[in-house]
């Protein structure tokens, strides 16, 4: 296998050398209903979505991540060669749209009249964007140049476009879209990753914007840095960390989120707080919780109030409401599962979606995920052929044939390189197919636009990269 192409890491893919709006009058209806075995089928002449992938997940046993790691500590890994094995079989195109799990807070932002309600909201969407990445320890296969991605989801009202739009560095751009134009949510994503020893460190570079139409507002922020422990010896786990800050450009109010690490004895593991402030920089609400679990509101007199009983009586547990994220039948969560203690007077933002019951077997996935890489019936012949979902090699590694998909992936990174050289030999520059490099109007910074057409259905220009 080329070293030239792979790096582990649990929250991004990056690279692979080389690597396309339908109108949906055009495209079919599906609703959003599942199986449980990982087929699909029909209900009164109805298709459903899978519950599950074709085969489960490939033990990883018998490989040893530090044999190739050892000689990186402290490097930027954009170059590192994995066996597939420690990949999850989804394009990082297809991982980047797990953001539209929760799409049903957007509009719930939409529907408030308040600014300062519109943030919780968002600030609520910002954290719920990366709760899928909960002990997802596999590594997204990294995208192809050129390379797209499009999930539509007509029960849900949007539907979201992604491409490979660099390769050195990696950077994948997407844009979706309400479909009564509602909203539009898009950003680009480069992430830089290191290996520290023991832990795999990602620093997820880029902006998401938010825009309500309605309210005629744009909401930015960055991800917070996620790491991924046990890297050499011990059972893999994810922490997200650093600050995070959402600003409504707009109004002029701003949320503040502080992702905790894990510290001493695991104390703030998965912890989220913060505040909204308005523009004057006066406190409105607290915002707290679990990326894992749930994200709260309260009045900060009410924050405070609790905190400093909280201090005076020296023990936490007092305090607790015995209130929890989970209801009774939502006990798919971990075992021994810490659970947000409830501040009087709190509203409840976003609770996760608890994972179906064989998750663990198939790559931590939640139902969601489940369904990213399932063609639908009759998608095959109005999307782009540069879509992921007909990469040879995440498709063998779902159906759990891991030869193949080792051998299909070595091959189309060689396609890749082969394609890069010819371009290099006749001086040509890649040029992308769906964004062009530009400024993003709210923060004057650069970033990747979408110039439209994608589901115009018209590709005879896309690249033949499979």
């Amino acid at each position: 296998m080329n070293s030239e192409e792979e790096f582990y890491d649990a929250e991004t893919g990056l690279e692979s050398d080389d690597s396309c709006e339908v109108s949906f009058k055009d495209a079919l209806v599906f609703e959003s209903k599942q199986v449980t075995d990982g087929s699909t089928s029909q209900e009164n002449g109805v298709w459903e979505r899978r519950k599950a992938l074709p085969a489960e997940m490939i033990s990883r046993n018998n490989f040893s991540v530090w044999s190739i790691l050892k000689k990186c500590i402290g490097m930027e890994l954009s170059k590192i060669a994995m066996p597939v094995v420690f990949n999850e079989p989804l394009s990082f195109l297809q991982r980047i749209s797990e953001y539209m799990e929760h799409t049903h807070l957007i509009y719930k932002a939409c529907s408030l009249s308040d600014s300062i309600d519109r943030m919780q909201v968002v600030a609520a969407f910002a954290v719920s964007a990366v709760a899928s990445q909960w002990e997802r320890t596999g590594k997204p296969f990294n995208p192809l140049l050129g390379e797209t991605f499009e999930l539509v989801r007509e029960d849900d009202g949007y539907r979201l476009i992604s491409e490979q739009v660099s390769h050195h560095p990696p950077v994948s751009a997407f844009h979706a879209q309400s479909l009564k134009h509602e909203f539009e949510f898009h950003g680009s994503i480069y992430p830089k990753l290191k290996f520290w020893g023991k832990s795999v460190e990602a620093e997820p570079k880029g902006t998401m914007t938010l825009e309500l139409l309605k309210h005629k507002e744009a909401y930015t922020w960055t991800n917070p840095m996620c790491c991924v422990h046990n890297i050499i010896l011990g059972k893999l786990w994810i922490e997200q960390y650093g600050t995070v800050e959402i600003v409504n450009h707009s109004t002029g109010d701003k949320c503040v989120l502080n992702f905790k690490p894990c510290g001493m004895f695991g104390k703030e593991l998965h912890k989220v707080e913060g505040h909204i402030q308005d523009k004057n920089k006066k406190k409105r609400r607290v915002i707290y919780g679990k990326w894992t679990e749930c994200m709260y509101s309260v009045d900060p007199k009410a924050y405070d109030t609790h905190k400093k009983l909280e201090k005076k009586t020296g023990d936490a547990k007092k305090l607790k409401q015995e209130h929890s994220c989970e209801s009774e039948e939502e006990h798919e969560m971990s075992e021994g599962q810490e659970t947000v203690t409830v501040i009087p007077g709190s509203a409840l933002l976003w609770k996760i979606t608890p994972r179906p019951a064989h998750s663990a077997q198939m790559y931590n996935f939640t139902s969601f995920a489940m369904t990213l890489n399932e063609l639908e019936p009759g998608m095959e012949r109005l999307m782009a052929p540069t879509d992921c979902r007909l990469r040879p090699d995440i498709r063998a590694m779902e159906n759990g044939d891991i030869e193949t998909a080792s051998t299909e992936k070595e091959r189309l990174e060689e396609k890749q390189r082969a394609a890069r050289r010819e371009r290099s030999k006749d001086e040509e520059e890649w040029a992308t197919r769906w964004f062009q490099l530009g400024t993003n109007p709210h923060t004057r910074g650069e970033d990747w636009i979408y110039t439209g057409g994608y589901f115009d259905r018209n590709y005879t220009d896309c690249p033949n990269i499979y």
